[in-house]
């Protein structure tokens, strides 16, 4: 019975020790296991990519659900800005918008025509700054209309070869003004070791915002404001055209042709022709945007605060516009514009929602 006794106090005490010794190991992990369960309590993992991005620095705009909006949008004016355009209303249709978008490319003066002397159009597309006389024309409208300018992007205007073109890379300003003027015939013109062959000229038509923007920066820059544009008009061996297709493909064509248009076509063509550097710099962003390419532009769309308030249509389709514009623009060729001038653009169509 003693012996029974005791067998049975001497395996409760090894099967206390048992227990103890599997309960030790327990107690000390428990520490370990609870410490990065502190950690990340205190610093989230999914925290620290937001503490890590900065704070978008463009104004915020209201939600846009272009399903929820219909009617007619209609907008005309630049060639250069019509790619741009188009690619954001191709967007705004995948998005749900049923109605119908209307973008006629006709250049920057006959679109400010279209939508200040005749009041035909929502939105005027263009490369260019209003002029005094076509905001004049707007407020004789009746009912009047204030244009409101909205920068949508910045282009780099390509100045272009056939690539084909073996003699020429850059040019200076001064050179490029002579090019395209009626004191020049033949490249050795410009400078004797180029070929003694007759200029190809190839430009945008008198109503397009490029012609202007060339004119005013190229041509009167060197011959002064009277006479610039006229020494361009009377130059021989001139073909003008509003489509820019048309000039790549005159361009293209002659190793001894010269043109010049927005950057998005020549992307598009690049392996037809060549873009040359004007006074050394090449176009592109960087030069663009830091303004020593010297031939960068700004790209607008315009329209009106009656217009924005009575059509949701257009307030929505421009809000879109300045909402996705930097996402598509590069695809399109063009460059975006700095956060400044699209927040001015933001700011603009927030008070005329007013």
């Amino acid at each position: 019975m003693k012996n029974q006794v005791w067998k049975l106090f001497v395996t409760v005490m090894l099967l206390a020790v048992a227990v103890s010794a599997c309960a030790a190991p327990a107690a000390t992990e428990m520490p370990a296991a609870e410490a990065p369960m502190v950690e990340a309590t205190e610093v989230p993992a999914t925290e620290v990519p937001a503490a890590e991005v900065p704070a978008s620095n463009l104004i915020p705009l209201p939600e846009v659900d272009p399903d929820a909006v219909s009617g007619d949008i209609i907008s005309a004016g630049s060639s250069t800005v019509y790619p741009l355009s188009e690619a954001v209303a191709e967007e705004f249709t995948k998005e749900g918008f049923a109605g119908q978008v209307t973008i006629d490319s006709i250049g920057s003066g006959a679109g400010f025509e279209r939508f200040c002397a005749t009041g035909e159009t929502d939105i005027s597309n263009a490369s260019r700054a209003i002029k005094t006389t076509e905001a004049e024309a707007c407020a004789a409208l009746t009912p009047a209309r204030t244009p409101i300018e909205f920068r949508v992007g910045t282009d780099a205007l390509a100045v272009v070869v056939s690539a084909e073109n073996d003699f020429l890379t850059d040019v200076t300003k001064e050179e490029l003004a002579k090019i395209y003027s009626s004191e020049a015939a033949k490249w050795s013109d410009i400078r004797p070791e180029w070929p003694a062959e007759d200029i190809q000229r190839f430009s945008p038509g008198t109503d397009s915002g490029t012609f202007d923007f060339f004119v005013e920066f190229v041509m009167q820059a060197a011959y002064g404001k009277e006479t610039g544009e006229g020494m361009l008009l009377e130059a021989a061996n001139l073909q003008f055209s509003e489509d820019d297709n048309v000039l790549v493909q005159g361009v293209e064509g002659s190793k001894y042709a010269i043109g010049y248009f927005g950057y998005a076509y020549y992307s598009e063509n690049a392996s037809k022709l060549k873009a040359l550097s004007v006074d050394g710099v090449v176009p592109g962003f960087e030069s663009a945007e830091d303004g020593s390419y010297a031939l960068a532009r700004p790209l607008y769309i315009y329209s009106d605060a009656e217009i924005i308030k009575s059509k949701p249509q257009v307030a929505a389709f421009i809000n879109y516009y300045l909402t996705v514009v930097n996402d598509v623009i590069e695809g399109v060729g063009y460059f975006p514009a700095s956060d400044d001038n699209l927040n001015a653009s933001r700011q603009a169509l927030l008070d005329a929602l007013k």
